[in-house]
């Protein structure tokens, strides 16, 4: 049995995880019996692919980190195709995990009250979806993010002075490559070389985790 299969076997073991929070214990316990068996890569794959991921939860980044740890863009079958690209023959996908949602029954209270008649949907708990990495298709070249441009002018001091008085470390660690930024633990790093535009637009960015984060743990 390959080491992915028992890491994943450890991290989920037979039964399907049906809660987010289910999910996130179970894979922070992989990422602790990891660290503790000395693997520190493990820490390093997953603040990377969180760098990269920030629209997946916190339980489908370790899962994507413990499977492909040098994934850069991940999808389902379906939106691969919509790119004009295909899964190559033969490829494993990588195993995430997506809510089951259904509609609310009359009988179940919820926080929520229905609106203008409409029906309540409630998670029901989660299934196993599989995406692919950009690396594991071919096809058309997908079309390149916008860059920022322009001039900053004072707002690149005005920031970092804001972040300084939050008590967020802002540092440059060309490690993180190809991420832009990665924010984590109180610290920002970002990626050297970017123009001044870019390595603003990707400090608001990091900055936005950090300080929404904090919001919500107040």
């Amino acid at each position: 049995m390959s080491s992915t299969a028992n890491n994943a076997k450890t991290a989920t073991g037979s039964k399907t995880p049906s809660t987010k929070q289910e999910l996130i214990a179970s894979n922070i316990k992989l990422l602790i019996e990891q660290l503790e068996a000395g693997r520190s890569e493990a820490l390093t794959n997953y603040l990377t692919a969180m760098s990269r991921f920030h629209n997946y939860s916190f339980g489908n980044v370790l899962e994507i980190a413990r499977q492909r740890p040098d994934a850069t863009r991940v999808a389902g079958i379906r939106t691969w195709n919509e790119f004009g690209r295909r899964v190559n023959r033969g490829e494993k996908g990588i195993r995430i995990y997506a809510p089951m949602v259904r509609a609310k029954r009359e009988t179940e209270d919820t926080a929520e009250p229905a609106q203008d008649g409409k029906r309540i949907h409630i998670i029901a708990g989660f299934r196993a979806v599989y995406v692919f990495d950009v690396s594991q298709t071919s096809g058309d070249d997908l079309p390149e993010p916008a860059k920022a441009t322009g001039e900053v002018g004072e707002c690149r001091e005005l920031l970092f002075s804001f972040l300084g008085r939050q008590g967020i470390e802002v540092e440059y660690n060309e490690a993180i490559a190809p991420a832009q930024g990665v924010s984590f633990g109180g610290r920002i790093a970002l990626l050297p070389g970017q123009s001044p535009a870019e390595e603003l637009a990707t400090l608001i960015h990091e900055a936005g985790h950090l300080c929404g984060a904090q919001i919500y743990v107040a």
